[in-house]
């Protein structure tokens, strides 16, 4: 398999939901409204808007379902929210959210942090979803987000034959469906050369036609932009970011936030990689972002002179 420059891809916008939850304190709806909307303005039209879990777990998403009514239906806009089980997907789809992102960790000891379950248990609750999914919509979307693709805080470095091996069971369990894969770099200590690796040999052996795929890093080691590019290198077309960077995973000590979408568009701009997203409004977002009591925020390009920025 040869690698190849993308023409375009697509970038999926997570501050609103991989963000947010990072703030402990719960944010006022009317604030968080006025970020996606800014995003949107952007031109950011994927947005992670949030997720259906309980308020007793994740306050933070306490009032999804208003944010989701502000914003569902507009046309060009797709918007997804994370569903731990299928309750949650079962919320989901009644307030009018047709893509559904479902996580499982590839490492055991992560999944048991995370969500309490072994990852055969996971994949027992991703089949229930994606039966549900089918039964709602014929055309019906799901995105498999596998954490720890790379690295797991508890375990340590993970291989691609470990990513496959669960990447294979949940195929089985969402025939039918229109699958997006993303490998999540969690702990954002991968490297440009295991991630080229761990889509090229997954790819290889599974087949890259029938999936969409999409890869989710962290910058922890300042390595967020590169591994992207790496990725999209190996038949990725779909990256994940959080304007200002916003974001970090509370079940993977140490790990900050998910690489600034700004920065990844600067990359993706230099190398004539066409995403749609305006950076000056993309940078007044990540500025609003970074004004939010209680985030932890980290991008390179917010420090570099606004002109230069957008130039």
């Amino acid at each position: 398999m040869t690698t190849h420059q993308p023409r375009t891809i697509e970038l999926v916008e997570v501050a609103p939901r991989d963000g947010f939850q990072s703030i402990s304190s719960p944010l006022p709806t009317a604030d968080k409204i006025r970020v996606i909307q800014a995003l949107v303005d952007a031109g950011l039209h994927r947005i992670e808007i949030g997720s259906f879990v309980s308020p007793k777990a994740v306050p933070q998403m306490a009032d999804i379902g208003d944010i989701v009514a502000e914003f569902i239906g507009r046309e060009g806009l797709r918007l997804s929210a994370l569903v731990p089980n299928l309750r949650g997907a079962e919320l989901a789809l009644a307030k009018g959210v047709r893509e559904l992102v479902y996580v499982v960790s590839v490492s055991e000891t992560h999944n048991s942090k995370n969500v309490r379950q072994s990852v055969s248990q996971s994949l027992d609750g991703l089949k229930a979803i994606a039966d549900k999914v089918r039964e709602s919509d014929s055309n019906g979307f799901l995105r498999l987000d596998l954490g720890t693709s790379f690295d797991c805080p508890y375990e340590g470095r993970i291989g691609w034959e470990q990513v496959s091996r669960v990447l294979e069971q949940a195929i089985e369990v969402t025939d039918g469906l229109r699958l997006e894969v993303a490998f999540c770099d969690t702990t954002g200590r991968a490297n440009p050369y295991q991630v080229q690796q761990t889509f090229r040999q997954i790819r290889q052996r599974i087949g890259g036609d029938a999936i969409t795929w999409a890869f989710h890093g962290h910058n922890t080691f300042g390595m967020g932009v590169a591994n992207a590019l790496f990725a999209i290198q190996e038949g990725v077309t779909v990256l994940d970011a959080s304007s200002a960077g916003l974001g970090g995973c509370p079940f993977a000590p140490g790990a900050t936030g998910n690489t600034a979408t700004e920065d990844l568009l600067f990359a993706l701009n230099e190398g004539g990689v066409e995403t749609g997203v305006d950076m000056a409004r993309l940078l007044e977002a990540a500025d609003l972002i970074a004004g939010l009591p209680g985030g932890h925020t980290a991008s390179s390009l917010r420090q570099v002179p606004r002109a230069r920025a957008v130039a």
